[in-house]
């Protein structure tokens, strides 16, 4: 496989799938620019090996063509900024008007494309779509992993028109290869830490992990599905019922495997769904009708914090409550401390999922930990074992 740091870009116009799906307010002003600067490493190396990057990605939802609002016009002042160089902007993806200013490319210059989900094709993965895609670039490169996992005309499909010339960018690189650590070249003692809303959204990573982990620990409104599975009164505390079978067989096979599942042992309760409410601390197992758990508690993070800090790789995904309210929010700060504490006694830390991600930011532990994942449901899809479209299309 070819790669960024060795591959020759010198005359050659490089297509890259970027991911500027980035947040714009009413004035459309990019009001968190990360998705930018993380793909500035790659665009510049490209441009430093004397090659011209055409940078294509998708911006919102946009239902019928082109809006004002999902137009990817507004992200090229921050970008020339962020590159020192005057971006080019097509305001089409394909067609005429891209096909000019590419022709017209020297080495170190850069042209956005107007956001590809203007059409429909791009979702579809449509071949002929890809084609028309393809037709300005020498060479292809995927460096938009938070849409690997989708086979999407300009992250899959596209690949095939580049079948010698076509690499990995630094993030996808970068998430692959941390990704594969703790999947593939694990060391142990491995804990994981789920959770989040609910037990739906994890069963498939669950059960990839179970014969990998020495740990599974369980968090956030998930926990709730166990403790009422294990015969717990739960209050008002969210749960899936229709999954608390599948959480005992859950739990019955992580034992069989030889794998220790920690379900808290106390919850920070309110009587109702917010950070003025009413709130004291409770044995997961007797929370009185009309309350609800929003945290794990003192004696759950006491255990849960000399767990990961005896772990030598550490996969976190998931809140352990409600941390974007204060009352709420002690739970997935300790557990994200202890992550850093671990990280920097020795451990390999991965921490994916948007909430994780934002924790980890809000308590300014970025730094500290191992590696933080940009691609959420793609990194989901990866550690459950699947085949992401966008990562086959380049290794095949």
């Amino acid at each position: 496989m070819k790669n960024i740091d060795t591959f020759n870009f010198s005359n050659r116009k490089v297509l890259v799938r970027v991911d500027f799906n980035v947040p714009l307010n009413d004035k459309f002003e990019i009001t968190d620019p990360t998705r930018i600067d993380a793909a500035i490493p790659t665009i510049k190396k490209i441009l430093s090996g004397g090659g011209a990057a055409i940078l294509m990605s998708h911006l919102g939802r946009p239902k019928n063509g082109p809006e004002e609002k999902f137009s990817l016009k507004h992200v090229v002042p921050y970008l020339s900024k962020k590159l020192g160089v005057d971006v080019k902007f097509a305001d089409d993806c394909i067609g005429d008007t891209a096909k000019e200013l590419a022709v017209g490319l020297r080495p170190g210059d850069v042209l956005l494309l107007e956001n590809l989900r203007y059409y429909k094709e791009e979702t579809k993965g449509d071949v002929e779509f890809a084609r028309k895609l393809s037709e300005p670039g020498d060479v292809y490169m995927n460096d938009a992993f938070g849409t690997a996992h989708r086979a999407h005309a300009s992250t899959a499909i596209i690949a095939q028109f580049f079948p010698e010339d076509k690499l990995f960018g630094y993030i996808m690189q970068n998430e692959v290869k941390n990704i594969d650590k703790v999947i593939h070249n694990t060391q142990k003692p491995f804990t994981a830490i789920l959770g989040g809303a609910k037990v739906s959204g994890k069963i498939e990573i669950i059960n990839n992990l179970l014969d990998k982990v020495d740990n599974l620990l369980i968090g956030g409104g998930m926990m709730f599905t166990f403790i009422k599975a294990f015969g717990g009164n739960v209050g008002n505390s969210l749960i899936e019922d229709d999954l608390v079978e599948m959480a005992r067989s859950i739990a019955e096979k992580a034992k069989q495997m030889g794998v220790n599942l920690y379900i808290p042992t106390d919850t920070v309760i309110a009587n109702d769904f917010s950070n003025d409410a009413d709130h004291k601390e409770s044995d997961v197992n007797t929370i009185p009708d009309g309350w609800m758990g929003l945290d794990i508690g003192t004696e759950t993070v006491r255990k849960f914090t000399v767990i990961i800090e005896n772990s030598k790789t550490i996969l976190w995904n998931g809140p352990m409550g409600v941390f974007e309210m204060e009352n709420f929010a002690t739970g997935t700060k300790a557990i994200a401390e202890a992550i850093a504490m671990a990280t920097e006694n020795g451990a390999f830390s991965l921490i994916g999922g948007g909430d994780s991600v934002a924790a980890i930011n809000k308590y300014g532990l970025k730094e500290k930990v191992s590696y933080v994942s940009t691609g959420g449901g793609a990194m989901l899809e990866y550690i459950e074992g699947k085949e992401l479209p966008g990562v086959k299309a380049i290794k095949e």
